[in-house]
Order: C-alpha cells, then structure tokens, then sequence
C-alpha cells in the first residue's frame, strides 16, 4: 500500500458508507505497516467472504485466502492470523450485494 494503513482502512469506510452501505473497523493493527484484511457479509443471503491483498509476480492483487462463505468458520480463520500477525487490521463490510468496495485490482476469479 502507499498510504498508511490507518488512511487506506478509513478511506476504505468512507467509501462503503457513500454507497449506502456499513463499514467498520473491527480491529486496528499497525496505524502504518500493518497488513488488512477485508470481510464481506452480503445481508441478502448471510454468505461472507474475506480478502487480504497478496503479491503475485510484481503486481499486488486481493485474493481470497479461504473459500468458506460460513461466517464463524471466517470468523475463526481471521482470529489464527491475528495470533501470527499482531499488527493486522480487520475492516468489517455489511452490504445487500456483497460488494467490497475495493478500487485496487481484485482477483478476477471473485
């Protein structure tokens, strides 16, 4: 990321509630190095879903680490990496269509 994390996370937020939609951070890590993760609940159907930005080659892409829509089971996965990486952030998304509101390039397998 360019900015620091803290700016990105609360850009990030301002953006999904322009939409109409909620945001929140559920975790704060490093305010400038600490790595996001980004977890998706579309209202419509309870499905949820969580990206994390990866390197692939030179270029940065969000990718879904897991592929379970099971809320608690995500719920679960992000409290293992909090215990490996104390600095992560965790921005929480609640929208009708599921949508992630991310302006950087997303896996186009999502």
């Amino acid at each position: 990321m360019l900015l620091s994390t803290d700016i990105w996370a609360g850009a990030l937020v301002r953006r999904v509630e322009q939409a109409g939609s909620f945001a929140f951070i559920a975790r704060k890590g490093h305010p400038r190095f600490g790595a996001v993760l980004v977890k998706v609940l579309n209202l419509r159907t309870r499905d949820a879903y969580v990206l994390r930005e990866a390197q692939t080659g030179e270029d940065t892409v969000w990718m879904r680490p897991v592929e379970t829509v099971n809320e608690p089971d995500i719920d679960a996965w992000i409290q293992r990496q909090l215990r490996y990486d104390p600095d992560l952030w965790v921005v929480e998304i609640e929208d009708v269509e599921g949508r992630h509101f991310l302006t950087e390039r997303v896996d186009p397998s999502l």
